[in-house]
């Protein structure tokens, strides 16, 4: 299944088979003094590409919340491959690696879209936790919600 939004090369994002697409320019804020991305800005993206991808699968981040659930990152990692430079327009691939009751890792690969060039691969896991940060048992909390969230799991791994 996919779902456009926008035309391409406007296009700002995408679900096609459990991955979301999120697209858009570098812009000149998120680069230092050489003319590339700051690695700071990557956690940020990822951010963006992970609110998207609930978004995409009709489960924005606010209605989880709207719940009581909260989802803490409690680890991350990010490798830098290539450069991402100021005007270029980027893709930030976002899909989810794993999925319990208890927690849900996200996997994110950071593409140039003028070159195919993979810029960086990154994950960030996450608890089921409440408002108290205390963990919870996400099946039950969040009902209908987390079958989508499993449906684009399975497709994230086929």
């Amino acid at each position: 299944m996919e779902t456009v939004v926008g035309t391409n090369p406007s296009k700002t994002h995408v679900l096609t088979g459990g991955v979301s697409l999120l697209y858009f320019p570098v812009r000149y804020a998120e680069t230092d003094k050489m003319g590339i991305v700051h690695h700071s800005n990557y956690p940020v993206w990822f951010e963006a590409g992970r609110t998207q991808f609930f978004m995409d699968i009709g489960v924005p981040y606010h209605e989880i919340e709207a719940k009581g659930v909260w989802l803490p990152l409690y680890d991350m990692n990010c490798q830098f491959i290539t450069p991402a430079e100021y005007g270029k327009t980027i893709c930030v691939k976002t899909s989810i690696a794993f999925l319990s009751r208890l927690k849900l890792h996200f996997k994110y690969v950071v593409e140039s879209v003028e070159t195919g060039a993979v810029v960086a691969k990154g994950e960030t896991m996450h608890a089921f936790t409440n408002t108290l940060l205390k963990p919870i048992n996400a099946d039950k909390k969040l009902d209908g919600a987390f079958v989508h969230i499993q449906m684009a799991t399975v497709e994230s791994l086929t």
